[in-house]
């Protein structure tokens, strides 16, 4: 599908109902069976697409809805992680993993969300996955000398995964690092894990880097200088940065550090329930556009909407792609 200039999408997640989260939590205390589950996460996905497409959206997620977090989705489908399901009492809650041998090489089940997915929408997708470095923040590791030996071994398992996805028809894929903002000092060796997990993926690697919004809250503060010039060495496509709740001052080390990627635009703030404007969306588009060529652009919200309410959530993306609309008006297109 051809896309237009400054294409919006969401980072993600979309908005998590009440109930599905109440649901989830009976599942995890085995008050509901799998495939009771699997036929509710069906009709979420499905209703996230719906909303996403009514908003506008020119590429759309399954809005994660399959996922309690971004680090359980994926532990318990690596081979090697050991699970204690009794470990968690609230969905959004961690389970305990860990691992004590080697990882093996086997499926991770990603494709058939994919599958899914592609199924229910004819827009472009985007199929999102966390990284290593995240992961290894979050399983303990009882095997390897550290977490870079960790990180490598998670990224050689999930690089197999990732090609399986692109054998399915993905073409757009996003690798999740939010932990890089709490731990700088390991840039180096994830951008080695990012890389080593990305290796022969033949399709656009987006990666997305926020300051976290667990319950809506930033996890950490500062400012994305740390990743320059290491992050240059990444082999993505496009960087997704948070924009609008932080402010765009970043934005200058796209000039400051030359570099070729489309950059995602944080555009809207999803850890404030106020809805934007358009006219308030088009001006953080065109302080970009300062320092980024439009056709390099993608219009994204900062983060995740996990933690917005349905409405709101709704509300911001539509006021999201009409201010994409006014900007590609004014430069013609």
């Amino acid at each position: 599908m051809d896309l237009p200039i400054l294409p919006t999408s969401v980072v993600g997640s979309y908005s998590m109902p009440s109930w599905l989260e109440r649901l989830k939590t009976e599942y995890s205390l085995r008050k509901i069976s799998k495939a009771d589950m699997d036929e509710v996460h069906d009709a979420a996905v499905k209703a996230a697409i719906k909303d996403q497409e009514m908003a506008g959206l020119d590429i759309v997620t399954d809005g994660e809805m399959r996922r309690d977090n971004m680090i359980d989705y994926f532990a318990e489908r690596l081979p090697g992680v050991e699970i204690d399901r009794t470990s968690k009492q609230f969905y959004y809650d961690y389970f305990d993993s860990v691992v004590r041998g080697k990882l093996p090489l086997a499926a991770m089940g990603l494709v058939d969300d994919l599958k899914f997915l592609q199924a229910n929408t004819d827009r472009t997708v985007k199929f999102c996955v966390t990284g290593p470095h995240s992961l290894v923040k979050r399983i303990k590791n009882e095997y390897y000398p550290g977490e870079e030996e960790f990180a490598v071994d998670i990224a050689r398992v999930m690089n197999l995964e990732l090609k399986e996805l692109v054998r399915a028809g993905a073409r757009w894929i996003q690798v999740d690092e939010p932990y890089y903002s709490g731990f700088p000092q390991d840039l180096p060796w994830g951008v080695q894990a990012l890389n080593a997990l990305v290796d022969g993926v033949e399709a656009r690697i987006v990666l997305h880097i926020c300051y976290g919004n667990r319950y809506g809250k930033p996890s950490w503060a500062g400012n994305y200088r740390y990743l320059f010039p290491t992050i240059l060495d990444a082999n993505v496509s496009e960087l997704t940065l948070e924009f609008a709740w932080r402010g765009g001052e970043d934005l200058e080390m796209f000039k400051e550090f030359p570099n070729q990627f489309n950059v995602g635009v944080g555009a809207i703030d999803v850890k404030s329930d106020d809805v934007e404007t358009p006219d308030i969306v088009a001006e953080r588009i065109r302080h970009a556009l300062e320092f980024i060529p439009a056709e390099r652009v993608v219009v994204l919200p900062d983060c995740g909407c996990h933690n917005l309410a349905q409405p709101v959530a709704l509300g911001k993306l539509r006021a999201m792609v009409e201010g994409a609309r006014i900007v590609r008006q004014s430069l013609g297109e």
